[in-house]
């Protein structure tokens, strides 16, 4: 397996990296880096646990209501263009991040770090990878997808130690500083793609022709009923994942654990997540996407009972590795899924819609799961009702890839 992904990689190795640049920049405004300043973040602007998720997720709704329209654009301009302003809005972010002074400049900057880090450099490292590739789309996927895995180790844990040292805010501008020098290497390791975009042009052409085009296009995905069983599912990755992330002081506090110990095994989540993307990409390319993808939420939901059984330090591990084994599934299953049940020409608009979707769920996590800690419900309901809707779920995911089109 690691002698195939390392024959795919020396093939292409310019482009996988952009894939995994993009995603890793995507860090700077993904929750499980923004949320390691929640702390400061609410002492500094008065907030509680509920008034933080809510801000959170006012921005957050805004950036999912508007890459809805700026998400199609990867589908009309040079991938290259689009990674440019892509990486300059980032950059914009971070610098405004900086220098928030109220709780409404807060939820401009949320709005712009969700847009431009989560939304549209996600956007444009894994649509690129299932558009350009066909046979090794799960490689590719995989490949870039390490990017999420490697920011989420280390960026939480770093992020904690430049604010300490250095403070919140100076801590984005640093950010900003770093995505601002990553045009250059982003666009380097684009070196060609005018010649890739013409082959793949020609490619759909040529599949066209042959009567074996299945190129849904946005709408047409919308008015399938498969796209509804398999929605629950869509959104349960984003809605837990970004709430457990999002909390990681209230998490550890009802654990009787110290925050560092648990973002500091972050690690192991990574680890996971690397090694079963890796793993999955293999079996998509062999067995499709439909068959690999309808389990990937069990062991996110038995994560949410394991850390109930005990508040003893070391249970962290075993719920950072289910955790990590969800995670890498979806990272990889679903970008592939969606590309498998809707052809790659219009992928740009339909990842543009889900991620929308996913955008939104994941605003919907944290100011839920605030809400219900705020209103004194336990911590271990909470992550009960949570697994119970990973279940249901599942269910339904089983029951719509099973369903022919309509």
């Amino acid at each position: 397996m690691l002698i195939d992904y390392w024959r795919f990689a020396c093939t292409n190795p310019r482009f996988l990296g952009f894939g995994f640049l993009l995603a890793f920049l995507s860090s700077a405004g993904q929750t499980y880096f923004i949320g390691v300043f929640g702390a400061d973040i609410q002492a500094e602007f008065s907030l509680d646990a509920g008034s933080w998720g809510r801000t959170y997720m006012i921005g957050t709704l805004a950036s999912a209501l508007l890459i809805n329209w700026t998400g199609t654009f990867i589908d009309r301009l040079d991938l290259r263009l689009f990674t440019t302003l892509a990486l300059l809005g980032l950059c914009g972010a971070c610098l405004v991040m900086g220098s928030v002074s109220s709780p409404l400049s807060l939820v401009v900057a949320i709005f712009l770090l969700r847009q431009f880090g989560q939304g549209l450099c996600s956007h444009a490292g894994i649509t690129s990878m299932a558009r350009y590739h066909d046979v090794d789309r799960g490689k590719a996927i995989a490949l870039a997808a390490i990017g999420f895995a490697c920011g989420e180790a280390m960026l939480p844990v770093a992020g904690i130690y430049a604010a300490a040292a250095l403070g919140w805010r100076h801590t984005y501008y640093i950010v900003a500083l770093v995505v601002l020098a990553s045009i250059g290497a982003a666009l380097w390791l684009l070196k060609g793609h005018g010649e890739r975009h013409v082959l793949h042009l020609g490619a759909l052409a040529e599949r066209a022709q042959g009567g074996h085009s299945v190129d849904y296009t946005r709408r047409d995905m919308l008015t399938e009923k498969r796209f509804y069983l398999i929605l629950p599912a869509m959104i349960s990755p984003s809605m837990i994942g970004t709430a457990l992330f999002f909390f990681p002081t209230e998490i550890a506090a009802a654990k009787n654990w110290s925050s560092l110990w648990l973002t500091g095994n972050y690690w192991l989540y990574s680890l996971v997540s690397v090694a079963t993307t890796i793993y999955s990409g293999t079996l998509i390319d062999s067995y499709g996407a439909r068959r690999v993808v309808p389990l990937f939420l069990l062991p996110l939901a038995l994560a949410l009972v394991v850390i109930n059984l005990s508040d003893h330090r070391f249970l962290v591990w075993p719920y950072m590795l289910l955790m990590g084994i969800s995670s890498g599934m979806y990272f990889t299953g679903l970008s592939a899924l969606w590309a498998e049940l809707y052809g790659p020409k219009h992928l740009g608009a339909i990842k543009s819609l889900t991620n929308a979707i996913m955008v939104f769920a994941s605003a919907l996590g944290p100011a839920l799961v605030g809400g219900l800690l705020q209103w004194g419900m336990p911590f271990s309901v909470v992550m009960l009702i949570l697994a119970g809707f990973c279940l249901v779920a599942t269910a339904l995911l089983v029951y719509a890839l099973r369903t022919p089109s309509s």
